[in-house]
């Protein structure tokens, strides 16, 4: 199921969510400028649980290590990975900003990824392999919503088989579905030494959206 666009009101412009997606465009263009150099950039910015694991049991403080939690959320492996990213960003992250406020949406955001890389890490400490994405985030932004919006209809796009059915559906069947098939997914993948099946961390996803429901509520802005 792809989700192209929800039923929900906001009060405020989505400004965080318009600068969080033009910055991981405007970071894949720069990607794909770097031709070769490409690896070495992956090296650098994204996580690699193995390194981590090691910096954190390490007598030497690695600053950088530590920072790849951030700037991994801002790299992304393909137009399809940016892409679906992005839509779900796009569909889901206005209205929880709009709850939070911008501030607050930004360092919620950010929290979740951070706290998906820490599960990947603890699930895969041994892997080697460069983790990047904004999916661990948008994770969170996805248990955000489901706890605040869970009856908000959502326009969805259902492909089935050859052919592709267009319905509105409750936020709770699309994302609660998301969820259930990244946990099996996430279970399934447990004892491979990869980041998982298909090179998808599914236990960012957990962990993100698992964090999203937790610090949803502390972070909501009343009025």
């Amino acid at each position: 199921m792809i989700p192209l666009k929800d039923r929900n009101i906001r009060k405020r412009f989505p400004f965080i969510t318009i600068i969080l997606i033009a910055v991981n465009i405007l970071v894949f263009i720069y990607q794909l400028s770097l031709g070769e150099e490409l690896e070495i950039f992956f090296i650098h910015f994204s996580v690699i649980p193995s390194h981590v694991y090691q910096a954190l049991h390490s007598d030497v403080f690695k600053p950088m290590v530590f920072i790849t939690l951030l700037t991994s959320q801002f790299l992304h492996g393909g137009w399809l990975h940016l892409g679906g990213n992005m839509l779900y960003l796009w569909v889901f992250g206005d209205n929880v900003e709009d709850k939070l406020g911008h501030i607050r949406f930004l360092v919620f955001y950010l929290l979740c990824g951070v706290t998906a890389s820490i599960l990947h890490i603890y699930i895969e400490p041994s892997s080697t392999i460069p983790t990047v994405g904004a999916s661990g985030a948008i994770s969170g932004v996805l248990g955000a919503y489901i706890l605040m919006f869970p009856k908000s209809r959502v326009l969805t796009l259902i492909p089935i088989f050859i052919f592709i059915q267009i319905a509105e559906l409750p936020a709770y069947v699309i994302l609660g579905l998301w969820f259930v098939l990244q946990f099996i997914n996430g279970m399934l993948s447990l004892g491979y030494t990869s980041v998982g099946m298909g090179g998808i961390a599914w236990w960012a996803h957990i962990g993100g959206f698992i964090t999203g429901l937790i610090l949803v509520m502390p972070f909501k802005k009343y009025k």
